[in-house]
This record gives C-alpha cells, structure tokens and sequence, in this order.
C-alpha cells in the first residue's frame, strides 16, 4: 500500500478543513426535515391478501367428522365421518360473509375467513395473513369430503387432520 502526501499552504488547509467541516455540518442534517417537522416513517408495502378458490358458501351446511393422525386411517375415517351425519357437525354462515366454526379449545363457534396462500393453497382461520398458526389449511376439498389440518404442531397433535363428509345433498 502506498502512501500519498499532499503539501497544501496554510490557506489551502483552512479552505479543505472548512469544506470537510461543512460536509460533515450538512451530512448531520439530513433525514432530519424542515424544523418544526417530525418526519414519518414510510409506509410499510400494502400486501394484498389472496382470495381462497373455496368460497364460503361452498362449505356451509351439515357436515360428519372425525380426525385421524395417520396418513394410512384417512379412507377409515371418512366412513366414520359419513357416520356422524345424525349429529352432524354445522358450519353456518358468518355475519361478514365468512364461516361460524369451533376453534381450538373453544366451544363457542366464531367466524372465521377463508384465505388464499401461496402456491395455490387454502386456509380457514381468524382474519389476517394466511399460514397463522391458528389457521387450518385445506388438505382437500371436492364438494362432498373436507379434509382440513392445524398450521401449529401442538394443536394438530391433539385433534389430528380433520375429515368433514357432506350430509345430505349439498347446501
């Protein structure tokens, strides 16, 4: 590395020095507006929710369930479900176009919404970003079976994937 020295005059270091003291006078400034001003941050970027390809009225009715944990009980429980059509489990209508289900550890149904993901996936949960983990991601849907699972680990080891078999003809 070379070093490279420069002979200024007297004049010559008071003008640079008065330069340098001045960039660093303004530099201080910025950001900080007219005074009297506050300065607002900028807006985070607005992310546009995703519509779900499952409309809400699609899932309203009377439906049987059961749960199951394994991948290979899925074909066992959807008998079992199409058997719980004498109680049948209902999802109404919400107020705000969305759906009244039971959450996680609540025995009081609430709306929920239905919200696109990314990659073309469904989600019913509480309003929000897609993918929370109190959501429920649609596993499948074809009209008459509804399989759906827990986003959070803790709450899907308790009540398993959740098969719903549409009861009588479709709403």
């Amino acid at each position: 590395m070379t070093c490279i020295r420069l002979r200024l005059s007297p004049k010559a270091m008071v003008v640079l020095s008065g330069l340098v003291l001045t960039g660093l006078a303004l530099g201080g400034c910025a950001g900080t507006g007219t005074p009297g001003m506050v300065d607002t941050p900028a807006a985070p970027p607005v992310i546009q929710a995703m519509p779900a390809s499952i409309r809400a009225d699609e899932i309203v009715g009377r439906w049987g369930y059961a749960s199951y944990h394994k991948d290979a009980d899925r074909v066992r429980t959807e008998t079992a479900a199409r058997g719980q059509c004498g109680h049948p489990f209902v999802i109404g209508k919400g107020p705000s176009g969305g759906v009244m289900m039971l959450m996680h550890d609540s025995p009081k149904p609430q709306e929920l919404t239905l919200k696109g993901g990314p990659g073309g996936k469904n989600y019913i949960g509480p309003p929000g970003e897609a993918g929370q983990p109190n959501d429920r991601e649609v596993v499948s849907f074809d009209g008459r079976v509804l399989q759906l699972r827990w986003i959070d680990p803790e709450v899907l080891g308790r009540y398993g994937t959740a098969v719903f078999v549409r009861c009588g003809p479709r709403a």
